[in-house]
Formats: C-alpha cells, structure tokens, sequence
C-alpha cells in the first residue's frame, strides 16, 4: 500500500508541475501516462509487492481510444456544439435581448433579469459556456453599463449566467460525465433540470435583493418614448417561438424516450441550422465557418479524453483506484461527512483544474467509493456537476472570467472576480439544497 501510494502521489505531483508550464493538457494527461509506464517498466522487475504499470499498457490505451472514437454515446458533443454555434449565429439571442430590455427594462433590476432569462434559454438550446459568455457580454455588457447599472453586478450576471450551461441540459459536461460513468446520459439530463432552474431562480432573486436594497445598483431604464405593452409581448413570444420549439424538440424527446441523446442531438443540429436560414444569417461562407468551429472545438475535447485514457490506465496500473478507494474508506466520517469531503475536494480542485480533466480523472475513482456506501449515482453526478461549475467562476483557472475579459477590454479582473463572488455563494447554497434534497435530482416527490 505504502508503495502504491507513493507512486499515485508522484504520478498527480507530475502532472500538477507539468500542468502549470503552459503545455497543453491534452499533451500533458498522455505524456506522464506514458512517462510513468515506461518507469513502471524499467522498476517491475524490482518491485516486490507494489502495483506496478507497464509499456505494454500503451496498447490498452489504443484501444481505448478506438473505444471511445466508435462511441455512440459521444456523439452527442459534436452535434451539441454544432447547435450552439449555428444559435449563436443566428442573432436570436440579439433579437430576445433587445426585447426583453423593452418589456423588463422600467423594473429595477429588469435588464439583469433579462439577461439571466436570455442565459436559461441559451443554456437549454446550446449548452457552450464559452460562446454563451461571449455572446452576453457582448449585447447584454454595453446597455447595462449605459444604464448605470453596477459594474462588478453586470459582471457577475453575465459570467454566471453564461455558465449555466454546463448543468442545464443539453450539457455537453453531462454527456462526458454519462460516458465516463457510465450512467444514461437520459438519467442526468433529467436529473439537472430542476437544479439548473432552482439555480438560474436564485440568481434572480439575488438581483431583486440587490435592486431593492440598493437601487442605484441596478436602476430602472426610462423609456424616452411611450410604448404598449401587448405589442411588446406579442413580439417577445414570437421572439421566443422558435427556440422554445427547439429546445422541447430536443429535450422533450430525449425525457419522453422518443429518442436517445444522440439522435435528439442530430434533431437539434438541424433544427439549430434551419433557425439560422430562416433568420438570413447563414450564407455557405458561414456554414463552412460554423462547421470548421465546431470540428475544432469536438477535437479539442477529444483530445482531452484521449489524453486523460492514456493517464488513467497508467494511473490503475499503479493501483490508483485502491489506492484512493482505501484512503477514502479509512477516513473516520460517517456517510455524508465522506460525501461532503469528496464533494469539498473537487470544489478545491476547481481552483486549478478544468471540469474536463475533474472528470476525466478524479470522478471515475471516486464515485465507485459513495455507490458503495448507497448512494444513488445519477444524484452524486448531479452534485459533483453543480460543484463543478463553480470552476468556470473561480480564480486562478476559471475559464469564465476569461472569457468575458476578453469581451469587454475596458474592465479590470478584479472587478470580474468581485462579481462572481456572490454567484458562486448562490451556487454552493444551491449545492446545498440538492445534497440536502435528492428529490429535486430523482423526481421523487411522494
């Protein structure tokens, strides 16, 4: 055991050092993997009673990858990722924004609601944090700023809003997380919706707070001219139409078992792309654009599986799982103190880890350990996402924050890392809820 341990600590001390030199972690997950295999190759002969990896693991790893090229259930990314993009082009998000602005604008606070309600929307139809992010801030950031609203607040509401994506489905999280798990992708897809609701709720309520306690902070925008409100709801449901329709084609199939992820997926991807000619803003030039983004964005994260498989097997080679399996067991808590532990730590490793190598890595070991002790796996995956999408929101590596500085040039990162502050409060409260709930995860409700 005492062996073992060592070279699992190694093996993460490796990878953390080589993480933090720049390299790209695709490149850095498969070359410790295969580091460590060709170590554990020249010490087996040596070794006594310690697990040892081996080269010959190497070839495990091309299975793997052939595994997880032929998969059916990954399927779903590509052509999520392809939805998302052709929505983002597709100016709905501008059209949404600008009305709501209208018809919610006269309320304090009503142009971050809107910007939270235009967030739920986005999430349910693309589930892309960073395109998301990009897009709000760049039509929701310059209105609230000419509204006097407060800086670190629009800039929290944008960056939290935007990660609500990766709970509310179609997550493209949730679907590497069923594959990696080995969990229906249907299951967690179910299971996050009423905790990406519940979250996207408490961020509203925190706005109303915010704009009563403080109205300066949140104002109301004056309408220089006097317009009627049934017009303007007519145009908001006609502006919400076509991807409210989209979103029911594609969830409400997959949660009815009309079809599988996979071909709701392909329903969404064509569905996403007949919005954008419908609109006018889809020539062949842009298709071949949104095509090569979404090619590019899929092999990313292939890469990042591939990489994490190669690290992973090595990682087992050396009894990794036992290694943790047995730490974890021996640890004197009772049932929900161990919970609470796994779940703490992976918030931790949010401050320096992706979601996808969190997942990739860490998950895989650790939720065998609380399905043993009872627990129901589509619940514990909930909860390690709602802990995960803290990631996108907490400093040093929260990809969130640094996709809306580069949206907006004029703010300093401080001001975005005070916004978040509170929303990652609301997330962590929210976490809370559901651990304290599981009824909101299993629609268990009698």
């Amino acid at each position: 055991m005492a062996f073992d341990a060592f070279f699992v600590f190694a093996l993460f001390s490796v990878f953390t050092v080589l993480l933090f030199s720049g390299y790209p972690v695709a490149f850095v997950l498969g070359g410790v993997g295969v580091l460590f295999a060709l170590l554990g190759s020249f010490l087996e002969p040596f070794s006594i009673d310690a697990d040892m990896a081996s080269a010959r693991m190497i070839g495990f790893v091309a299975n793997r990858v052939f595994d997880t090229i032929s998969s059916y259930s990954l399927i779903p990314i590509s052509m999520f990722i392809l939805m998302g993009l052709m929505l983002e082009h597709s100016g709905i998000a501008e059209r949404l924004l600008r009305t709501l602005h209208r018809v919610m604008g006269p309320t304090p606070g009503g142009l971050a609601i809107a910007v939270v309600l235009i967030g739920v929307v986005l999430a349910a139809s693309t589930g892309i944090i960073g395109a998301s992010v990009v897009l709000l801030a760049t039509i929701a950031i310059p209105p609230m700023f000419a509204s006097g609203y407060n800086k670190r607040l629009s800039l929290g509401v944008v960056s939290a809003t935007g990660c609500l994506g990766i709970l509310i489905p179609p997550s493209i999280m949730l679907v590497v997380m069923g594959d990696q798990l080995q969990i229906p992708v249907g299951d967690l897809f179910r299971g996050a919706m009423l905790p990406g609701v519940l979250l996207a709720a408490a961020y509203i309520v925190y706005i109303v707070i915010v704009a009563t306690i403080r109205p300066g902070s949140a104002p109301a925008v004056i309408e220089t001219e006097k317009t009627n409100l049934l017009p303007l709801l007519k145009e908001l449901a006609a502006a919400l139409i076509a991807p409210l329709l989209l979103v029911l084609m594609v969830l409400g199939s997959i949660v009815f078992g009309v079809a599988t992820p996979t071909e709701a997926s392909g329903l969404g991807a064509a569905g996403a792309t007949l919005l954008a000619l419908s609109q006018r803003r889809l020539s062949w030039a842009d298709f071949l654009k949104v095509c090569q983004k979404s090619a590019l964005s899929t092999a990313f994260l292939f890469a990042l599986i591939f990489g994490a498989s190669c690290f992973s097997v090595v990682l087992r080679g050396y009894g990794g799982d036992e290694v943790i399996a047995e730490i974890l067991q021996s640890v004197p808590l009772p049932m929900a103190g161990k919970l609470a532990l796994i779940i703490a730590i992976l918030f931790m490793l949010g401050f320096f880890l992706d979601w996808m190598e969190i997942i990739l890595i860490i998950a895989p070991l650790v939720l065998p350990v609380l399905i043993d002790l009872g627990y129901n796996p589509v619940w514990v995956a909930i909860l390690m996402a709602i802990c995960l999408q803290t990631s996108f929101l907490t400093p040093p590596v929260g990809m969130a924050l640094f996709y809306l500085k580069n949206a907006v040039k004029d703010v300093r990162i401080r001001d975005i890392y005070m916004g978040v502050i509170p929303f990652v409060a609301i997330q962590l409260a929210t976490l809370l809820l559901v651990a304290l709930w599981p009824a909101l995860v299993l629609w268990q409700f009698d």
